[in-house]
């Protein structure tokens, strides 16, 4: 069977990958399970001295590695070099921390020494999606390997091209064969693979109906498993908010990969005090925002394919029917390619699939709330709890909100949701278990081991 890359803009082939067969699987696993015996021994300092290498490699292909992206998912060109650049300051945070992160923590007690490490499991399964194909993959792949696990990555089947560049990106810099390695596989064929003794475990970002699938084979052998899963933020505007702040951050926030995002603004709960502005600013701003060739200059590129785009489109018509109000958009424009353009529902309310389930793409769902502590109960009426948001002038509220009483895994106060490498990264209920990034990302897949001598 083959991986097909489609184009989304304009629905042509791009190419076909073969899988791996049952024997180049077992030969990948192999050299991975054999390269990380040596690979472990070496000191972190030695194992983090590729990654500046690495890190220059990704700004000098920053051009090329969006071009690829733009062409298998329809990621706009500045916006990959921008997620190309962020990989590489990911590779210059643990360049720099990675070693101190590592130390032996030595704890008094009646011992003569007391202290515990940080051991690597072994060899980490990595299955990754599609929207951020360099990023989702890099904040995985460079802490598992700075801690002396290999990785073996099982990319999605869309985007083979962008798998294929990482391979090559790693080998490049340095990395010894079989450290980092490709696994061309449909995903129906991966639960062999997940339960493969090999396999020491299992990071997935994905949707949550594959964290639990995932999950269920991972928990047989009781293997260690750190999920990002979907997400339905909720963004909450305060009547004392910065409206046009609100408005920038809210858009920004969505329009990103076409708003294909596990952290997207999704639900904008906004106090009726102030909702009638709020509305007309959203909709003033979103007739600026400009829809096209992903290799052009433009804010929103196509969806990633023409069934997720009907899907999309379905969700909005149902919510329509059920008494939301279309503001803007929500339309299939003619011609070819999945594209949709940026849409502004308003009066979504509890039961609607604009409030209830992950809209997928670059759809702005506006609620009224009758005041603040409404706002916060809508606001946690979701089985998601990945990121949040909150709006207002008086810092120590906003504080307050995003500490207490937002369910969530990250909020934040007056700003978008977006991940950084000096932070963890992750959520709670059905949007995932365990984190990535910061130094908390990096011990997720190591054995804490203890040791006491008397």
């Amino acid at each position: 069977m083959k991986l097909i890359s489609i184009n989304p803009s304009n629905g042509e082939e791009i190419s076909a990958y073969q899988e791996h067969s049952s024997r180049e699987v077992m030969e990948i696993l192999d050299l991975a399970n054999r390269s990380q015996k040596d690979w472990k021994n070496k000191d972190v300092s030695s194992r983090a001295e590729y990654l500046p290498i690495l890190s220059s490699l990704l700004i000098e292909k920053a051009r090329e590695l969006a071009i690829c992206m733009a062409e298998e998912m329809g990621k706009p060109i500045s916006q990959g070099i921008a997620e190309i650049n962020k990989c590489a300051l990911l590779c210059d945070y643990y360049s720099t921390n990675a070693v101190e992160f590592l130390q032996p923590n030595h704890i008094k007690t009646e011992a003569s020494e007391s202290y515990y490490i940080y051991e690597p499991l072994g060899v980490i399964l990595g299955i990754m999606p599609w929207n951020f194909p360099f990023w989702q993959v890099f904040r995985f792949a460079i802490p598992v390997l700075i801690t002396g696990n290999t990785v073996v990555l099982k990319h999605a089947s869309n985007v083979q091209g962008c798998a294929i560049q990482l391979e090559r990106l790693f080998r490049d810099s340095g990395f010894q064969d079989g450290l980092f390695q490709n696994l061309s596989l449909n995903a129906k064929n991966m639960e062999e693979i997940i339960a493969h003794p090999i396999i020491q475990g299992i990071s997935l970002t994905g949707s949550t109906k594959a964290g639990k699938g995932v999950g269920e084979i991972a928990g047989r052998s009781l293997k260690k498993t750190v999920m990002e899963l979907g997400g339905n933020d909720p963004y909450i505007i305060l009547e004392d908010a910065d409206i046009e702040l609100a408005v920038k951050s809210c858009i920004d926030g969505r329009i990103l990969n076409a708003g294909q995002s596990c952290i997207a603004a999704k639900r904008i709960i906004v106090e009726k005090s102030i909702i009638i502005d709020f509305i007309q600013k959203t909709t003033t701003s979103i007739h600026t925002k400009i829809m096209g060739e992903p290799m052009d200059d433009v804010d929103l590129g196509p969806m990633v394919n023409i069934q997720a785009r009907n899907q999309l489109h379905q969700q909005i018509c149902k919510s329509i029917s059920q008494g939301a109000k279309l503001m803007v958009g929500g339309f299939i424009p003619e011609g070819e390619g999945a594209y949709y353009p940026m849409t502004l529902l308003t009066q979504v309310k509890p039961g609607m699939p604009a409030f209830d389930d992950e809209l997928f793409g670059p759809v702005l769902c506006v609620i009224e709330a009758n005041n603040q502590s409404h706002a916060i109960e809508l606001a946690n009426q979701s089985p998601f709890g990945l990121g949040g948001a909150v709006f207002t002038q008086n810092i120590l509220r906003g504080k307050e909100i995003a500490e207490k009483e937002i369910q969530t895994g990250a909020c934040f106060v007056n700003d978008f949701v977006k991940s950084d490498p000096r932070l963890p990264f992750g959520g709670i209920k059905e949007s995932g278990i365990g984190r990535e990034m910061s130094q908390i990302g990096m011990t997720e897949f190591v054995n804490i081991k203890t040791v006491v001598i008397k």
